[in-house]
C-alpha cells in the first residue's frame, strides 16, 4: 500500500508532542479529515481514542509506541515512515456495539474496540442474569461484573480477569466473569462473533451495576445487549516482522 497524504496525531505528553513535532517537520502534515493514513503517537489508551475519533471515515491507522504499554502500537523510529508504512501488514477489527438501558428506561449506544464491562457499583455483589441468543445461559451470577470482549481486546482487561486470549480472525468473543463467587466454577465461555449477548442485572435498587464500552460509562444499568458490529471495519497498520496476530500468539506463551 502506498500513503500519499499522512496526518499525525500524538499524545498530550512530552515524548508524544516531541515526536509529533519531529515527524511533522520532517514528513509534512495534512489534517486527519483529508489523510489516507493516521499515524497516533502514544500508547494503546491513545490508540483506542484515535480510532473512536475517525470511526465516522475509517482511515488506516498506524501506530508508534511513545505511551506506557504500546500492545497495539509499531515501534518509534524516525526514519524511513514512507517505507515502512508501503510494507506494513493491514489487520481488520470489527467493535462491539453496546446497548444499555438503565433503571429509568433511558437507552445509550455506544461501540467498544477491546471490550464492554459490567461492575458492581457498589459494597455488594452483583447478581448477572445471563443470556446468548435468547436463550437463558446462566440464570444467576453473583459477582463482581462480567465483561465481553474482542479478539483485539482479549489481551487487555480481560487478560487480566484470567479470560482466553484470542488470535485475531478466530470469530469468536469471549464472556468472562469478574471475581466470581458463584457459580464457583463458571470460567466464562467463547462465543461465535455472529452472537447477541444479553447482560439482566437482578436487584436493581440494592445491587446497582455500571457498564462501560472501552471508556463510555452508563451508571445504574437494568439490561446490556452487546452485538460485533459487523459492517464497520476498522484498519490499523503493523511492521510485517511484528504483526498484531503474531503478538497475540506470543501472548499466550509469555510467562
Amino acid at each position: 500500500m502506498k500513503f500519499q497524504n499522512i496526518a499525525f496525531v500524538a499524545a498530550e505528553t512530552p515524548n508524544g508532542q516531541e515526536a509529533l513535532r519531529r515527524l511533522k517537520h520532517r514528513y509534512g502534515h495534512v489534517a486527519p479529515e483529508n489523510a489516507d493514513v493516521i499515524v497516533a503517537l502514544g500508547g494503546d489508551g491513545f490508540m483506542l481514542e484515535t480510532l473512536h475519533a475517525h470511526m465516522d471515515r475509517r482511515p488506516a491507522i498506524y501506530g508508534m509506541h511513545r505511551g506506557t504499554v504500546g500492545f497495539l502500537m509499531n515501534a518509534f523510529q524516525e526514519d524511513d515512515l514512507p517505507e515502512r508504512l508501503a510494507a506494513a501488514t493491514p489487520v481488520k477489527l470489527h467493535p462491539l456495539c453496546m446497548r444499555a438501558t438503565d433503571v429509568h428506561g433511558v437507552t445509550k449506544e455506544a461501540l467498544a474496540i477491546n471490550e464492554v464491562a459490567m461492575l458492581r457499583q457498589s459494597r455488594q455483589a452483583a447478581k448477572l442474569r445471563i443470556r446468548v441468543d435468547g436463550k437463558t445461559r446462566l440464570e444467576e451470577m453473583i459477582c463482581d461484573g462480567v465483561l465481553v470482549c474482542t479478539a483485539a481486546g482479549s489481551t487487555a482487561y480481560n487478560a487480566s480477569a484470567h479470560g482466553p486470549i484470542l488470535p485475531i480472525g478466530s470469530n469468536v468473543m469471549a464472556v468472562t466473569p469478574i471475581s466470581a463467587f458463584r457459580p464457583r466454577r463458571w470460567r466464562g465461555a467463547i462465543l461465535p462473533d455472529t452472537a447477541e449477548v444479553v447482560i439482566e442485572v437482578n436487584e436493581l435498587e440494592k445491587r446497582p451495576v455500571s457498564v462501560a464500552a472501552d471508556y463510555t460509562e452508563v451508571r445504574d444499568v437494568a439490561r446490556v445487549e452487546i452485538k460485533e458490529k459487523r459492517r464497520i471495519s476498522l484498519t490499523l497498520l503493523f511492521d510485517p516482522e511484528h504483526n498484531l496476530e503474531e503478538r497475540i500468539l506470543s501472548e499466550q506463551f509469555s510467562p
